[in-house]
């Protein structure tokens, strides 16, 4: 008999920190300040405007205050996806061995904390340091058990949190460069459900549950140019990162009865699987306006169809066992937004973004992250407490349109592979972030 239920539907990838949810397209976190979230991010590699430049772009350091820079934030991000079902269908025989749960699985969504801290210090006129830590991609979705798609994922959970330590070069006083190394830490988390019901050997809610963890290293590079005394323009490019995972797979249920009825047992066993979190290139521009008025406005290209078919190994044979279909495209975000300067303690903050979806069709898109195209609305505000000392708050809804899955459920890989389920339904999704960032300068 073929390898018995090894759905192709099942990945050990994901990201966030805490809790964590997703907020820029596929699984990015664009959330990576306070102070950026009340423009959307909206030229955030030109804005050099505190600390968290380390991030968005190590050259603007040099446009901070003399001294030491200190900025910490944390987003509180509440996300819903729910899910209603268009026709979902048993298309394996015969149909008793492949029966469908009936639940739409609730909200998959939830609430999330993703704190950043990043500190910059000027060494003289010329030379910065910098460091930023956090988390840089992540997503959290859980659905109840009797989820309908639990068959091509009901659970995933990723952790990546980065370590960037950063120098930047004021050349003169049109030209800055920056460079960052990052150590990243990624741990992935997923939970499927077993499509094959057999009594008393394979029984109904039994899931395969699927751990990995690695570290991997990058660079970022950036570079800030003052064209005018009043234009700025800013340049970001962030490395791909290769993460090897190494973790456990594991069944929720015994099958002390499978050999007996020539079906192989199923055992917990060390996997393998290979990661990829995709460069990324950002072009922005700051236009003052005035005394009052900035403008921010940015371009950013990822390189999401590195993502494409994560393979799960044995670590003892190195035997394929299962696989999960991304197929991503490259995308494309857009950003405008605008700071007015109220007086010189209140800043105002406005912005809007558009972000594409890397999934290519309904086929393509998975229960755990069923991303889709968004729009960004936020707003927030600058409140100077001291020379020294301001805070940052933020807020933004980000609108989803409404995605369609036609996701295929499939036994026998490595083998030849049998679709047995076909998983068809809508996904409703909306985020809602609200940040605060303290900013400190001594």
């Amino acid at each position: 008999m073929q390898k018995v239920i090894a759905p192709r539907l099942i990945a050990a990838l994901g990201a966030v920190v805490f809790s964590g949810g997703v907020a820029a397209s596929g699984f990015q976190l664009q959330n990576q300040s306070g102070a950026g979230n009340g423009n959307a991010f909206a030229g955030a590699a030109a804005a050099a405007e505190d600390a968290s430049t380390v991030f968005f772009n190590p050259a603007g350091m040099t446009y901070l205050p003399r001294g030491h820079n200190i900025s910490l934030s944390a987003g509180l991000m509440n996300r819903s996806i729910r899910y209603h079902d268009k026709g979902s269908t048993i298309n394996g025989s015969p149909a008793a061995l492949y029966p469908l749960t009936d639940g739409n699985g609730g909200d998959g969504g939830g609430f999330s904390v993703l704190p950043h801290g990043y500190w910059a210090w000027s060494v003289d006129e010329q030379i910065s340091l910098g460091l930023g830590i956090g988390p840089t991609y992540g997503n959290v979705t859980e659905y109840d058990r009797d989820f309908i798609g639990r068959n091509a994922g009901f659970y995933f959970d990723m952790m990546q949190i980065n370590i960037n330590p950063s120098l930047a070069w004021k050349v003169n006083e049109a030209v800055s460069l920056g460079a960052g190394i990052n150590f990243a830490w990624n741990e992935s988390h997923f939970k499927q459900g077993v499509p094959l019901v057999v009594p008393g050997v394979y029984p109904m809610g039994n899931y395969l549950d699927v751990k990995g963890d690695d570290w991997a290293v990058g660079y970022n590079l950036g570079a800030m140019f003052q064209l005018t005394p009043t234009t700025r323009l800013g340049l970001a490019y962030r490395s791909q990162l290769d993460f090897h995972l190494r973790g456990k797979e594991k069944w929720n249920t015994p099958t002390a009865g499978a050999p007996q009825m020539g079906i192989p047992p199923l055992v917990n066993q060390h996997i393998k699987a290979d990661l990829k979190t995709p460069a990324n290139f950002s072009i922005a521009l700051s236009q003052g306006i005035g005394d009052r008025w900035e403008v921010l406005a940015d371009a950013t290209w990822t390189d999401w169809s590195v993502v494409d078919t994560i393979r799960l190994k044995s670590r003892e044979s190195g035997e394929d066992l299962r696989q999960l279909q991304y197929n991503f495209k490259d995308t494309w975000r857009f950003g405008l937004g605008a700071n007015y300067r109220y007086s010189d303690t209140l800043k105002l903050r406005f912005g809007v973004a558009h972000d594409k979806s890397p999934v290519k069709s309904a086929a393509d898109r998975t229960m755990t992250l069923p991303d889709a195209d968004r729009t960004w609305l936020s707003l927030g505000a600058k409140f100077q407490m001291s020379k020294e000392t301001s805070v940052d708050l933020g807020y933004t809804h980000i609108f989803f349109t409404n995605a369609r899955t036609n996701r295929q459920v499939t036994v026998g890989y490595p083998g030849p592979e049998k679709t047995v389920q076909t998983v068809r339904g809508e996904f409703k999704t909306s985020v809602d972030i609200l940040s605060l960032q303290l900013n400190h300068n001594f």
